[in-house]
């Protein structure tokens, strides 16, 4: 966007301010209204769509109407389990689920009976009729009943997320956010970016409930969206209006003023929120469901921002923001104290740098570099009924099952195999074949047992298609139960040596959890490689330098690394224990794809700040110490607050009760502090100074190609055409 057309652009703003602030409060209200029925439109499930577990459920569910992530458990716990008792209670219970059936009721341990209700529902059908299968189902003499299964757990967790995203937003982002934005301003001009915040989260949460009409969406999109919206929402809008507080001082009009901000702090919130969508691209080609919903929630966050940033604060700047800052909240002997750039702590850390850049950048470099080491011993895996919290009703009857028959039998292993013909099962061939598999899996050591379901639940009824079960004695996610999965497609299937034309699909718990890795990893590299490719153009244009956006991606890539590592130690070696996080073998399948993407973008943001500013400064002044110094004086601290800020959201996460948010709070918050102390703080300004003039080279070949005005090597250096600074 050139400086004509953003001038063009704010100044129609300001002439229509009150009808861009009702079309904005109108758009709020709305999203408000229809996202409040987003929980029911959202899924906890992992799909891995083509993989050859969907090929098993779909077999499932056709054949032997099982869809398992729509059926329902019903769990006996007592000393004097009747059997029949069980049967009528999961008989009664099948009238509040529509096809539903109860397809098994077994005696599990001398205290502990299931009933398996089996249904055609989708998730989100399934679980809205928990509460009628659960009074439908009612009680049993002398035991205890639970009903759990997926639906049941997903709908039990329904209130914990809501209740994790009041005490992560109200009780954590919120204070913490407040507190800061009145110690920077000082005035009560920050309630700007909280009104900044008010209008883009809902819209964006409106925008999602659309979205979640016509793909998957996780369950914890809504808080992700809400936590990460008002980090952002309150990071661009306090460049904008700090930006917009610093050229009132310069004078001139509040007009004028407006139009500078926008074409200095505007344009590099355009560049950021670019940034970041980039890096939120990559969740989108990731060929899952649940990484769609996750890279559309996080992809429309600085969409939705970018745009209210462009049109709502500068009418709010115009309306508000001079008669909020005549209302100080800070003496003013310490803003005036603040405003002393030349002396002021950035300078003066700066100026220790540029005398020892090499020891500086060593140093620092090495600390990432020991954080990251960790990620050696990253173990990844899907999320298990270990990682909600214990005292919902699904995870007490899942964890009384699994006392009983072990972990591995929750989610085990199903084989479904499809002889070719009508009657094919009976075939000597197909039988002999089928022995021979069977034994194979009871000489595994990690096979617990081989089920023949009963009835229907073995044989479909054309006698095409057999049904095996094959609980482990593992939980479906660990390494062992990987593993098994891995042998079992490779060499025990093979093995078995199936006649021509018959096929046998792997599916359930373990087969799952080795599909979904592989599909989150196959195409993972490329992915990455494509994202730093788009960044390193923009931010060559950005910051009209050939070296910069290079640097900019390799001290990212540290952070991202040290943020890894981190992970490791605090949760599979047990470190953050002491601050009641929850020690976990592995870490989550889908979180390091998603911090890098999310980091990745987020930490564009406080680059862009600091080196459009520089950038500014080394075209007024040809001086690249000074550049240095200068940028770091008038944007680290609003890069600090932004941060603090943003860390404080994301430990909204790490308060939470669901260990997979947890991982992703706790990488992203250290990711964010890494990297706005040790890497912009020490880092960027060390390495800057040790590249001299050459931070600032971009040839005129490449310069014609991004479209903007060569910088040349020489100390004299004309200001830009159009600038870039915040």
């Amino acid at each position: 966007m050139t400086a004509r057309l953003l001038t063009r652009w704010t100044g129609a703003v300001i002439r229509f301010r009150w009808l861009v602030v009702v079309a904005w409060i109108c758009l709020a209200v709305v999203s408000a209204i229809v996202s409040r029925g987003l929980a029911d439109r959202s899924s906890s499930r992992f799909s891995v769509p083509g993989s050859e577990t969907a090929k098993a459920e779909a077999i499932l569910a056709d054949r032997f109407d099982q869809t398992p992530s729509g059926s329902f458990i019903l769990v006996a716990h007592g000393k004097r389990i009747r059997l029949a008792a069980l049967e009528r209670a999961a008989k009664r219970a099948t009238a509040a689920v529509p096809t539903g059936k109860v397809a098994a009721v077994r005696r599990e341990s001398a205290d502990v009976a299931s009933a398996f209700i089996v249904s055609e529902l989708d998730p989100e059908q399934a679980k809205s009729r928990t509460d009628e299968l659960r009074e439908a189902a009612g009680t049993i003499p002398g035991a205890r009943l639970y009903v759990t299964g997926q639906p049941a757990i997903e709908h039990d967790l329904e209130p914990v997320f809501a209740r994790d995203l009041r005490v992560g937003e109200l009780y954590i982002a919120v204070p913490i956010a407040l507190a800061i934005l009145v110690f920077i301003f000082g005035t009560l001009a920050f309630l700007l970016p909280f009104l900044f915040a008010l209008a883009a989260i809902p819209t964006t949460l409106g925008l999602v409930w659309v979205a979640a009409g016509f793909m998957e969406l996780s369950s914890m999109v809504e808080n992700l969206v809400t936590l990460i919206g008002f980090a952002i929402a309150i990071d661009y809008s306090l460049l904008v209006v700090y930006r917009y507080r610093e050229e009132r001082r310069g004078g001139g009009s509040k007009e004028q003023a407006i139009v500078r901000t926008m074409e200095t702090a505007g344009r590099t919130v355009l560049f950021s929120g670019t940034a970041v969508a980039i890096g939120l691209a990559l969740m989108l080609a990731v060929p899952l469901p649940f990484m769609r919903g996750f890279g559309i929630g996080g992809l429309l966050i600085p969409i939705v921002s970018v745009v209210c940033a462009f049109t709502l604060l500068p009418a709010l700047l115009f309306l508000f923001a001079d008669r909020l800052d005549r209302v100080r909240l800070v003496p003013r002997r310490l803003l005036e104290r603040r405003a002393d750039e030349e002396r002021g702590l950035w300078v003066r850390l700066a100026r220790v740098i540029a005398r020892r850049p090499l020891v500086v950048a060593v140093g620092t470099a090495a600390l990432l570099l020991a954080a990251a080491a960790p990620v050696f011993a990253l173990e990844l895996g899907p999320e298990s009924n270990k990682g909600v919290p214990q005292n919902i009703e699904g995870a007490r009857g899942l964890n009384v099952l699994a006392g009983a028959v072990g972990d591995g039998a929750l989610n085990p292993t199903e084989i479904a195999i499809d002889t070719g013909t009508p009657r094919g099962a009976g075939a000597p061939a197909v039988r002999a074949a089928r022995g021979r598999l069977v034994r194979a899996l009871e000489a595994d050591p990690e096979v617990a047992d081989v089920r023949f379901g009963e009835g229907r639940q073995y044989v479909d009824r054309s006698g095409r298609y057999l049904h095996l079960i094959v609980p482990g004695r593992h939980e479906f996610g660990s390494s062992e139960a990987q593993a098994f999965a891995r042998r079992l497609r490779a060499e025990i299937v093979p093995r078995a040596r199936f006649p021509e034309g018959v096929e046998v699909f792997a599916g359930g718990g373990p087969p799952m959890a080795v599909d979904l890795r592989d599909m989150t990893y196959g195409s993972f590299p490329w992915l990455v490689l494509t994202v730093l490719a788009l960044t390193y153009v923009l931010l060559m244009r950005a910051f009209r330098s050939l070296l910069l956006p290079l640097k900019a991606i390799v001290l990212n890539l540290l952070s991202v690394g040290a943020a890894y590592g981190l992970l490791v130690v605090v949760f599979k070696w047990g470190a953050g224990e002491a601050l009641g996080l929850t020690q976990t073998e592995q870490v989550g399948t889908w979180t390091p794809v998603f911090l890098f993407a999310m980091l990745f973008g987020l930490s564009m943001d406080y680059e862009v700040f600091l080196v459009s500013r520089m950038r500014e400064e080394w075209d007024a002044t040809g001086s690249n110490e000074r550049a240095i110094a200068m940028g770091l004086a008038r944007t680290g601290r609003i890069v600090t607050a932004a941060a603090l800020v943003m860390a404080a959201a994301f430990s909204g996460f790490i308060a939470g009760s669901i260990v997979g948010l947890q991982q992703f709070g706790f990488g992203l918050a250290a990711a964010i502090l890494i990297d706005v102390t040790i890497v912009r703080g020490l880092l960027l300004p060390s390495v800057m100074q040790l590249f001299g003039r050459w931070n600032w080279w971009l040839p005129s070949r490449l310069a014609r190609i991004a479209r903007v005005e060569p910088s040349p090597l020489g100390p004299a250096v004309r200001p830009a055409a159009e600038p870039v600074g915040s």
